[in-house]
């Protein structure tokens, strides 16, 4: 299923991530052994350094990374954005425990249509979640378009290993292990298949470089996290 393109593709990963909502954190933690937080906060503060204004969070999950950018002191506000009303419900429970109900808007949305006029943001971000995008090339766009001139596209995704040593190791844990965590603790094998499934089938981390760069923006470039398994990238709108 992770070859799935377009509109059919969009209904089979929000039927996933409603079934899995609510293993969703802690399924996390446990793939990332809670690494997966430190790069949130690590996406966050990239994104809105040296930025000023509101920041959104596309396809925002549980909320994780609207929330870090919620409490930085240059961001006026944050929109938190997702497709699924059971992943809405989530991040605004847990940005009001964090006490930033207030300066957070949490609201379902499609990431390839989001409701908001041009030069809108600050900043913009996604998190594990471009992936599983009916269209990569759609989504990005509408987050560029939606920031400043000068603003900041910040993406953090999972990535497919180059073959070698790593990939020998890390791709049988990817592959086997996180469908069993995922049946025995999400009791939901099939969900959790598709995952590892789908980085095989998203741009290896200098083609979705590359992408960023076509789709006009400037300065695109990017680190590896996770023992190479996964890639965080940056790139800033034009001013012209």
């Amino acid at each position: 299923m992770a070859e799935l393109q377009g509109a059919e593709k969009q209904r089979y990963v929000a039927n996933l991530f409603s079934r899995i909502s609510g293993r969703y954190d802690l399924m996390n933690d446990l793939m990332t052994l809670g690494m997966h937080r430190r790069w949130k906060k690590q996406t966050a503060e990239l994104a809105s350094q040296g930025q000023n204004g509101m920041a959104i969070d596309v396809s925002c999950g549980t909320g994780d990374i609207a929330i870090e950018l919620a409490f930085k002191p240059n961001i006026e506000h944050t929109v938190g954005l997702d497709l699924l009303n059971e992943m809405v419900t989530t991040a605004d429970t847990k940005a009001k425990a964090a006490h930033k109900s207030t300066s957070i808007t949490m609201m379902t949305g499609d990431a390839l249509s989001l409701p908001f006029s041009n030069d809108s943001f600050a900043c913009a971000t996604a998190g594990f979640s471009l992936r599983n995008m009916p269209s990569i090339e759609k989504a990005v766009s509408e987050m560029i378009r939606v920031i400043k001139p000068g603003g900041r596209v910040v993406i953090l995704e999972l990535s497919p290993m180059d073959r070698g040593i790593k990939s020998v190791l890390f791709r049988p844990i990817f592959h086997g292990i996180v469908p069993l965590i995922g049946r025995l603790v999400a009791g939901d094998r099939s969900a959790y298949s598709y995952l590892p499934k789908s980085v095989d089938y998203f741009y290896e981390a200098t083609h979705l470089a590359e992408m960023l760069s076509a789709l006009g923006l400037e300065k695109v470039q990017f680190k590896r996290l996770g023992f190479g398994t996964v890639a965080m990238h940056c790139g800033v709108k034009s001013n012209a």
